[in-house]
């Protein structure tokens, strides 16, 4: 007989988490099954730790409304909590002429978005604010800031269990079965179980297509075709000449080659795209070149001996290479008729500046309200 709890969230990601602790303080029984022995071991340990404007993504989009949302929330948070965080600023620059449209496609974009503080530089002021930076114009964004995204995780993990939640390590879902009454599902690891719920939030990453064509009952023609774009980062040894984010104009499937801060001032650079058959997380040393073709449109003296390598992340785009979903899917009993059931597909960026918005929307769509 399966054990019954009123609540199951499937993965310990940022968004995983952020969804546990809602569901907990909202009063339900709530336990997350993860497949790995931490928190955070999946797309969430392996992005560039942004707390993104909102400045890109297809108005009227989920994630031009719930990075909004989830950006202000995160921030409030983070200041209640004492997360280690900083609104560092962002610089999105064109480095020739021709670049001059993108810049203006994005502001407008922006605008429309509800990013109203961005503001324009020309690249005498530009450099006056970065002297090392290259560039014809550029856009600041002084909502961008950067965060321990651990430190987030833990803190969700915390609120989550204080409020009765409980978290099973090393537990991955092996497959399950939608009921008249409930969601059960079965897990794996040191033995196999069940477990039932009214309630299943599959917060999954790149697995969350997997769980959902898993579940008996479920109509497979909700189940997206996914794809993975790996992303790689290099590493600047030494100080960084910069104390804002560069960002280039976007490229297909990405934000380029652009620097981030961590939180300790080191500079990293990417990620790039490359389109792979499965998620891996290697680095390929020869990328340098590549990447500092890309790095000198905006730092010119970039010295190539100072570039080592990073590490890599994977990026669960839904659809093909080709042909893929520009917006987060959260797929609830209004799209697929399964009552009780979210699933979230296709959360990368902005997934961690959103992920307490997405939360909010996760106990809408399954009408709990707290």
């Amino acid at each position: 007989m399966a054990y019954r709890v009123d609540a199951i969230v499937v993965g310990a990601g940022v968004v995983g988490l952020a969804c546990a602790r809602r569901l907990a303080l909202a009063g339900l029984e709530t336990v997350v099954l993860e497949s790995a022995y931490a928190i955070g071991q999946g797309i969430s340990s392996r992005n560039s730790e942004v707390i993104h404007a909102g400045l890109y993504y297809r108005p009227g989009s989920l994630k031009a409304r719930l990075c909004r949302e989830g950006r202000e929330q995160l921030y409030n948070y983070c200041e209640a909590r004492s997360i280690p965080h900083r609104r560092v600023g962002k610089l999105v620059v064109a480095c020739s002429d021709d670049q001059l449209g993108g810049l203006e496609s994005i502001a407008e974009t922006a605008g429309k978005n509800g990013c109203n503080d961005l503001q324009w530089l020309d690249a005498s002021t530009a450099k006056s604010w970065e002297p090392a930076l290259n560039c014809t114009a550029a856009l600041y964004s002084p909502s961008t800031g950067i965060i321990d995204s651990h430190s987030l995780m833990m803190s969700f993990l915390g609120d989550a269990e204080a409020a009765g939640a409980v978290i099973a390590y090393g537990t991955p879902v092996l497959d399950g079965a939608v009921t008249e009454s409930e969601i059960i599902l079965k897990t794996g690891g040191a033995g196999t179980s069940e477990i039932g719920a009214r309630y299943v939030v599959n917060a999954a990453g790149l697995e969350a297509p997997v769980v959902a064509s898993g579940l008996a009952g479920f109509p497979k023609e909700h189940i997206p075709d996914r794809c993975y774009a790996k992303g790689s980062y290099f590493i600047l040894s030494g100080r960084s000449p910069f104390s804002r984010l560069i960002y280039p104009i976007p490229e297909h499937g990405g934000l380029g080659i652009h620097l981030t801060l961590d939180l300790m001032g080191q500079a990293r650079f990417g990620p790039d795209v490359e389109w792979i058959s499965g998620p891996e997380y290697s680095v390929d040393a020869h990328k340098a070149s590549r990447f500092m073709e890309a790095i000198r449109q905006y730092w010119p003296e970039c010295p190539v001996e100072r570039l080592q390598v990073g590490y890599a992340g994977v990026r669960p785009k839904l659809g093909s290479p080709e042909s893929f979903a520009d917006d987060f899917v959260i797929q609830c009993s209004a799209t697929h008729r399964v009552t009780g059931l979210v699933n979230l597909l296709g959360i990368e960026s902005p997934g961690l500046t959103s992920c307490m918005a997405i939360a909010d929307e996760v106990l809408y769509r399954l009408c709990i309200h707290c």
